[in-house]
């Protein structure tokens, strides 16, 4: 029996594209490759004019448990850490120059970078079951998708905060409450729910579309992009820092890490 590997699904129906993560047995983890094809069908998705409204979906049990553990501070490529995620930055920024709205349909978990990629969408819904989290920090990480600054836009620092240094998890129905998701629908709904809305977005008047989104961008762009450069330098630097270097090797010798802020 060959090995599911993971990997992200573009499928084009009409005006309407769905893009699947589609890695069940790790809860939709992303690794490098899936992060290419992620990168790659954004950038089909750039380049058309014929698609009207995007739904992101994941298949199984969550939406996307974020980055493989394992991986994290970890880099199997030629290039720097610097030079792996201002890659990172740029094909996630592919998000904003889609003409088409993009929805996102969260089940399950959403962790981590990942629920940073979906707070750079338009619109967030959300099954019963959905769970928000951070747990960067635990990792010796800080949040670096910019994400963040789009949380802070929406709930406020106190809950941003919360999240980021705690890492605190956070129910659907929160998420609704600090308007982080717009809908809250049964498990079984939530497909037939995203994809409604996708098609009331497709039918409306394209210009109208793209001009209102332009408004909402140019009210909250400047900011996360800020944010987005702002993670990139720090990364850069905790990839290096004694800190880092210092909890890798307290695990991997199973004894309390001595951290001195440096």
């Amino acid at each position: 029996m060959t090995e599911h590997r993971g990997r992200v699904r573009l499928e084009i129906d009409g005006p309407i594209a769905t893009i699947t993560n589609d890695n069940p047995g790790k809860h939709n983890a992303f690794d490098d490759r899936m992060d290419a094809q992620l990168f790659e069908a954004l950038g089909e998705l750039r380049s058309r004019t014929d698609i009207r409204a995007v739904v992101w979906r994941g298949e199984g049990r969550s939406w996307s448990s974020g980055r493989d553990v394992g991986s994290i501070g970890t880099n199997k490529t030629d290039m720097t850490h610097h030079e792996l995620m201002t890659r990172g930055i740029r094909g996630i920024q592919q998000l904003w120059e889609i003409d088409a709205p993009v929805i996102v349909a969260i089940q399950g978990w959403a962790l981590g970078g990942s629920f940073q990629r979906a707070l750079l969408c338009d619109v967030r819904i959300a099954s019963e079951d959905a769970m928000f989290m951070l747990p960067e920090l635990s990792h010796g990480v800080i949040p670096d998708t910019g994400g963040v600054a789009v949380l802070q836009q929406i709930a406020g620092p106190g809950v941003v905060a919360d999240m980021v240094l705690t890492g605190r998890r956070l129910a659907a129905d929160e998420a609704l409450a600090h308007g982080i998701v717009s809908r809250v629908v049964p498990r079984d709904e939530l497909d037939t729910t995203a994809r409604e809305m996708a098609e009331r977005i497709a039918a409306a008047p394209a210009v109208s579309v793209k001009l209102a989104r332009r408004v909402l961008s140019h009210l909250s762009r400047p900011d996360v992009r800020a944010s987005m450069e702002d993670e990139l330098i720090y990364q850069t630097f905790l990839n290096r820092s004694d800190d880092f270097a210092e909890m890798r090797a307290a695990r991997a010798e199973g004894r309390e890490p001595r951290y001195r802020g440096s």
